[in-house]
């Protein structure tokens, strides 16, 4: 049989599948399940599959794109295809004219002016110097050949999925993928941000000089003078009608400041914040987003955003995240950004995430995960991932709340690209990744984590905006909490402030087994107000920051004064640490400088005698000692306690740089350890083993899912170990043998890994211990675990199903058929959540339900 008979007929059995797939898409609507409330999947290609232009090729190229995502759209309700065509120079220059060539993305490697890097090859070889076309004879492209393979995609994208097309444009504000006489000969004007260079990045808040060039949107040519919002809203309306797009895609920060990419920008220079240009910033960007939308008014508006976070764009941008989202623009907010693939930085990529998604403009979010890169010769699956899932684990077991104290997970998935630099669509990467995503989409979050991030989404928009503004607050405390969670502060589910105020109200008992990490709240919020009664009613909270703004209230619950502020390079004396060396000593050294840190520290105990504080870390140079963390628990707050850690930003900022530099683990104390730390207080303890002190942190994440824990994680250093235990005990693992240590399980991790977990152990005697899935071989068990190494232990164990829990059975010792040795279990703790308690148990234990 010839391949193109093969190929036909596996086509003619996906048409006859499909011939049914409207009554396919109710009943997988119907039966969602686990994978329930997937609204979109975005396939995201270039134009480089597409070799030649003939129609029947054109559609082969569509079918076989749809056929390999399958497994994954047929659980959504809606699919998407982003295609980049070129960089949106494309939507610049287009003149109305459907036969006019498109200048395409057609290029491997940077298609502008050469941006060679220090340290390029002199020959020219490197693409950052210059570009190659992807294949000896690339098609030529018209406006009027688009607009075919745009109507080819919505044909056959509905004829295999069954479901509605989409297809968006996009709009690059940098010079990589195609070349674009528009921004860098014609209107270099318009180039003011530096990302890739001086003058390299379209600002969305610039303006146009005369042209008298007639385009779609201006017959009459552009006037001096016109902001590029209005040219390119107007543009924009008449290409995505014209050629059939349905919206549009703002790539690389468009949309979101001057400079998308860095710590620095309107605001920040990397020396001082300028405040007085803070509220010019914000109304120019502000002022984009109004002038597109009166020119552009009714195709969606879907974004990359930056690199960064909420706090760190307002600090370095000003830039109003806020009236963005309550601008009724009609926009999506951004997913998590694609640098960790390329940057290994983890922690920014989780906490800008999060921090996007605290407030939205719905209710709808998106997530979007890097497969292959079809201009930069990297396919992040197959090389920077090394076909490891961790950068899909992690983002997936992140989580937002709202108002109404439903725990919301992403409704849209966003793939970048499905085709490589040289228009190849490998199946392995599909067949590869969509399982991966199924799984952490069947293992989201359904209730809040253990650690829940209290995000000051309007406090950092007031303390930027107001007076007198406190922008350092808002810079430092998102890269503080970016380096907590890249050395192991497990956070992975927000809230914002507001909406923790809310579903408070609407569900008192929500954040009952979840300790909120939140920033010193200024005296008289109600914030505050929200903490400290949480707080007294048996809650449990950490608070992260300076205390200036706090007043009695916060102070007096933390049991602190303050004084005069010390920085630089201190002292620090730990006492409460779960990290262990095998070699070498940690740094007894911190450098606290005041610009990236909001100040210095200035905390001292207000009563040191007093019994129910204790100190977990302080700091002390010739000027003195300084508090830089403790803990408070009395006892009339029921069980409430609340910590708190200063922080120190152990990162400095390297001029020319795009990020904050973290000093050197070897020599230095990283400040946001003391997070991860200070979770001892609340009866975490989650600590590394490390070989030496120069090695890195792994990151961790870990969720609630119908009544399980899922724990995920990115292993930077496998030499390194996990010891865990938590308030229910030491985690057990599914799946994995491990040491029971000092009341902690131990697990040396692979590079990437997620695992379940529903039993907990506690027991004096250490040694070894599993927790492997046994299959059930019995009518009317769904699951059955087993439990090896038990010594006199005490286990606690989660069950999967809500209701009546007495169709678990628990044998110790037990063989198949499974009739002897059943023991009696308890209800425990529901302080714990809902579980069972086993006392006493040596040997193997099965659970059964």
């Amino acid at each position: 049989m010839s391949s193109r008979v093969g190929e036909t007929i596996a086509l003619f059995a996906i048409r006859v599948a499909c011939a049914v797939s409207v009554t396919a898409c109710a009943c997988a609507t119907a039966h969602a399940g686990a994978y329930g409330g997937l609204e979109n999947v975005t396939l995201e290609m270039s134009l480089k599959p597409f070799k030649s232009l003939d129609d029947a090729f054109v559609a082969a190229v569509c079918e076989e794109m749809f056929r390999q995502w399958w497994p994954l759209t047929r659980h959504a309700e809606q699919v998407s295809v982003l295609l980049w065509t070129a960089d949106g120079s494309e939507i610049l220059e287009y003149k109305g004219n459907l036969d006019d060539r498109v200048e395409w993305a057609r290029y491997i490697g940077g298609a502008n002016k050469p941006l060679a890097e220090p340290g390029s090859p002199p020959d020219g070889v490197s693409l950052h110097s210059q570009c190659r076309l992807y294949t000896e004879a690339p098609p030529v492209v018209t406006y009027r050949a688009l607009a075919r393979i745009v109507a080819t995609l919505k044909r056959v994208g509905q004829e295999i999925n069954g479901k509605p097309l989409r297809v968006g444009a996009t709009f690059d504000p940098g010079p990589e993928f195609a070349r674009s006489p528009f921004k860098y000969e014609k209107h270099p004007e318009i180039c003011l941000g530096n990302t890739m260079g001086k003058g390299t990045f379209v600002c969305c808040y610039s303006t146009l000089h005369h042209d008298q060039t007639a385009y779609a949107g201006f017959p009459d040519g552009i006037a001096e003078g016109t902001p590029f919002a209005v040219f390119f809203g107007r543009q924009c309306r008449h290409f995505l009608d014209d050629l059939g797009f349905d919206y549009i895609w703002l790539s690389n920060g468009f949309g979101f400041g001057v400079e998308t990419w860095g710590v620095t920008g309107a605001v920040f220079n990397g020396e001082r914040f300028d405040n007085a240009r803070i509220a010019e910033a914000r109304d120019k960007t502000l002022g984009f987003w109004r002038d597109f939308r009166k020119e552009c008014p009714s195709h969606p508006v879907e974004t990359r955003g930056t690199n960064l976070s909420t706090g760190i764009d307002l600090a370095s941008d000003g830039v109003p995240l806020r009236s963005i989202y309550h601008g009724g623009f009609n926009m999506a907010p951004p997913p998590n950004s694609p640098w960790a693939a390329l940057d290994g930085d983890f922690g920014l990529e989780l906490v800008g995430y999060m921090s996007h998604m605290a407030e939205l403009p719905g209710e709808a979010f998106p997530f979007r995960y890097y497969v292959h890169d079809p201009w930069w010769l990297n396919s992040p699956w197959l090389d920077r991932y090394g076909r490891e899932p961790h950068d899909i684990y992690l983002p997936l077991s992140v989580a937002r709340i709202n108002s109404a104290g439903e725990v919301k997970r992403p409704s849209s998935i966003l793939f970048l690209t499905v085709d490589n630099s040289f228009g190849e669509m490998p199946v392995e990467v599909p067949n590869e990744v969509i399982p991966h995503v199924l799984r952490a989409r069947a293992d989201s979050p359904d209730q809040p984590g253990p650690v829940v991030w209290v995000y000051p989404f309007d406090e950092y928009h007031d303390m930027t905006f107001g007076e007198p503004g406190r922008v350092e607050e808002v810079f430092f405390g998102d890269w503080f909490m970016r380096q907590a969670v890249n050395t192991g502060f497990p956070i992975n589910t927000v809230v914002s402030t507001g909406n923790l105020r809310a579903s408070l109200e609407a569900r008192p008992a929500l954040y009952a087994e979840s300790v909120l990490v939140a920033i010193a709240p200024d005296a008289g919020s109600r914030i505050e107000e929200a903490l400290a009664r949480f707080i007294r009613q048996g809650g449990r909270v950490l608070l992260y920051g300076p205390l200036r703004a706090a007043g009695p209230e916060v102070l007096g619950l933390l049991n602190l004064d303050l004084a005069e502020p010390v920085s630089g390079e201190l002292d620090i004396e730990v006492h409460v640490d779960a990290d262990r060396l095998a070699s070498g000593t940690r740094p007894s050294k911190v450098i606290h400088r005041p610009l990236t840190c909001a100040g210095g520290l200035e905390a001292i105990l207000k009563d040191s005698e007093e019994s129910h504080t204790h100190v977990m870390a302080t700091v002390s140079s010739a000027a003195g000692r300084r508090v830089a963390a403790l803990v408070r628990q009395c006892p009339e707050w029921h069980g409430g306690a609340v910590a708190w850690v200063r922080g120190t930003n152990s990162s400095r900022y390297r001029k020319g740089g795009r990020l904050l530099v973290p000093d050197e683990r070897g020599e230095w104390f990283t400040g946001p350890l003391l997070m991860r730390f200070a979770l001892e207080a609340f009866g975490y303890t989650v600590g590394v083993i490390r070989e030496m002190p120069n090695r890195p942190y792994p990151v961790l994440g870990v969720a609630r899912c119908a009544n399980g824990f899922f724990l995920s994680g990115y292993s930077r250093d496998t030499t390194s170990s996990l010891r865990l235990r938590f308030p229910q005990g030491a985690p057990l693992l599914i799946g994995f043998e491990t040491e029971l240590c000092g009341g902690c399980t131990t697990y040396r991790m692979p590079r990437a890994w997620h695992r379940e977990c529903r039993v907990f152990v506690s027991q004096s005697e250490d040694g070894l211990l599993s927790c492997t899935e046994q299959p059930s071989v019995e009518y009317g068990v769904k699951r059955r675990l087993q439990v090896t190494g038990l010594n006199d232990a005490t286990l606690r164990f989660y069950p999967d199903r809500s209701g009546a829990t007495g169709d678990v059975k628990m044998l110790v010792d037990s063989h198949y058929p499974y009739t002897t040795g059943r023991r009696e279990y308890q209800a425990g703790d529901r302080a714990l959540g809902r579980h069972l308690v086993i006392e006493h148990v040596s040997g193997r234990l099965t659970i059964a339900w």
